[in-house]
C-alpha cells in the first residue's frame, strides 16, 4: 500500500462506503494529517484553536510547533481530527445546515445528562455518544 502524506479534505467529508476508501483513510491517519489540512478546517468548523487543543490533548504551543515546522499530527491526533470532522459533517446533515448544528453543539442537552455536546469531543467515547444521539435525532427518536 502506497504511503499517503496527507488526506484531501473532500475524502474526509464523505462516509466511506468501500474498502478502498477506508484503507486510504487508515493509511492517512497512520501517516499523520498535515497542518495544512487542519488549518483549512479552522475556517469551516467553528472551534477555536484552544478547543482543538483540548480535543486533541495537545497544548496550543505544540499545535503551533507543528504548523511552524510543517510537521504532521501524530496518528492519535489525526484519528481524533478525522472523527470530529466526520461527526461534524454528519451533524450538519442531520440538522440541515451548519448554523443549526453549531447551535446544538453549544446548547446544554438534557438527553446527554445536561451537558454541552461539544464538551464530549475530547474522547472517542464522547464522539460515539454524540453520533448515537444524532442518529436518534435523525430518526425522530427523542428521549
Amino acid at each position: 500500500m502506497a504511503k499517503t502524506k496527507n488526506l484531501e479534505e473532500p475524502a474526509i467529508a464523505y462516509n466511506f462506503s468501500d474498502d478502498k476508501s477506508i484503507f486510504r483513510l487508515i493509511d492517512a491517519v497512520r501517516n499523520g494529517l498535515s497542518y495544512t489540512l487542519f488549518n483549512s478546517l479552522l475556517d469551516s468548523i467553528p472551534f477555536s484553536l484552544s478547543e482543538w487543543s483540548q480535543y486533541l490533548h495537545l497544548s496550543d504551543r505544540t499545535i503551533q510547533r507543528i504548523r511552524k515546522e510543517k510537521k504532521t499530527f501524530d496518528p492519535a491526533s489525526s484519528e481524533r481530527i478525522v472523527e470530529i470532522i466526520r461527526l461534524y459533517n454528519y451533524g450538519t446533515g442531520v440538522f440541515g445546515n451548519k448554523e443549526n448544528f453549531d447551535s446544538w453543539l453549544e446548547t446544554t442537552n438534557l438527553a446527554l445528562g445536561s451537558i454541552v455536546p461539544k464538551s464530549l469531543l475530547d474522547t472517542s467515547f464522547g464522539i460515539s455518544l454524540l453520533k448515537d444521539e444524532l442518529t436518534r435525532i435523525e430518526h425522530g427518536v427523542l428521549a
